[in-house]
């Protein structure tokens, strides 16, 4: 998105040390303006209807009515792309996807040390990310009922793969549900802080036909099973085991700014599965899966991406897309449907070369 002017950022939170840390580290940023600060949400929502900005920066835990609260109410009546920065996120998960479902495009989690040396350190981090979330929309679009797949029992030896960032949370909570239990196993990087990870994995557990956990180093990959990598610390790759394939989570440099990192997860697919896999790329800030999109490609895995009128970011789609990485830019609700035809075509291709041999 070309811009003639500063993105105008509102920062709702009530500790007036953290207001102005980060009124200082969002200003020094040349595309950023702050246009205001709130220690409640009375006293947001007046700002918000005088100064109109772009993006909001909103603490979960405020006085009287707390943020997650707020959220909800100016979400359902004037929708403003909202980061929510809040050390309430680190101790409740739950709250964190909540938040994410009500609307929020972003999740930061202040930092353990104390905010005067704790929040400098990240806050290129949080500058980058309000910037993206300018762009962002801020309700989900495409929130009509969609109809669970059909699909015939698993290939054998295949795999799906997904990669998310920004606005991951909303898609693959909307998608992760039409997946049938005989799915083939899923692997995600949807890139999130620590802590994060196993409380998303436990609300779509809950809601999907397959099951849904925080990937653990040395699981397998198995039919009706979705492996979500653990956020922050490490980065997810698949290992052979046998005949199957298996979860290596290993530390190291993040890639694409990211840990875990989506090109990571791809390019371990390219190698390993190479024919026997679909990826799909969805919404998202930065390149991250872009290049490992095209491994799977040139390896003869099928590989998707999504289009922009469903993104809430469009970025790393774009990135495959420039790259020719995917095959196919498709809205989201019919990712799902592709890759199981995939992996059913592939299925059929080998009854056919069994056939053949007999």
């Amino acid at each position: 998105m070309m811009r003639d002017r500063r993105i105008r950022v509102l920062i709702v939170d009530d500790s007036a040390m953290v207001r102005k840390v980060l009124a200082m580290g969002l200003g020094s940023d040349k595309r950023l303006e702050v246009v205001g600060t709130a220690s409640n949400a009375g006293s947001a929502r007046q700002q918000m209807e005088e100064l109109r900005p772009d993006v909001v920066t909103l603490d979960l835990e405020m006085p009287h009515m707390d943020g997650l609260t707020f959220l909800r109410s100016y979400m359902a009546t004037s929708p403003v792309p909202t980061v929510v920065i809040s050390s309430l996120t680190r101790e409740s998960g739950e709250v964190v996807m909540r938040a994410m479902e009500a609307g929020a495009v972003d999740i930061i989690s202040k930092p353990s040390l104390g905010v005067g040396e704790g929040l400098p350190a990240i806050m290129s981090d949080v500058c980058a990310r309000v910037a993206a979330a300018a762009s962002a929309r801020p309700t989900f679009p495409g929130s009509g009922a969609v109809a669970p797949m059909r699909q015939p029992d698993a290939s054998e030896g295949w795999v799906h793969a997904i990669g998310a960032s920004t606005g991951g949370v909303q898609a693959l909570s909307r998608i992760l549900p039409l997946f049938p239990p005989t799915t083939p196993g899923i692997v995600i990087v949807q890139h999130m802080p620590v802590g994060f990870t196993a409380p998303f994995a436990n609300r779509l557990d809950a809601i999907c036909q397959m099951r849904v956990c925080e990937a653990v180093d040395g699981d397998l990959v198995l039919p009706g099973v979705v492996l979500i990598a653990p956020g922050g610390l490490r980065h997810m790759e698949l290992v052979r085991s046998g005949g199957g394939l298996r979860v290596r989570l290993f530390h190291g440099d993040p890639v694409c700014y990211s840990r875990p990192s989506v090109d990571v997860l791809f390019a371990s697919l390219a190698r390993l599965a190479g024919r026997s896999c679909a990826a799909s790329l969805l919404t998202g800030m930065g390149r991250d899966g872009a290049a490992g999109l095209l491994e799977i490609r040139r390896a003869g895995g099928r590989t998707f991406a999504q289009d922009e009128a469903t993104s809430v970011v469009y970025g790393m789609p774009l990135a495959a897309r420039d790259l020719g990485a995917a095959e196919q830019i498709l809205p989201l609700d019919d990712i799902p449907g592709r890759m199981a035809l995939a992996a059913t075509a592939e299925r059929s291709s080998r009854r056919m070369a069994a056939a053949a041999q007999q």
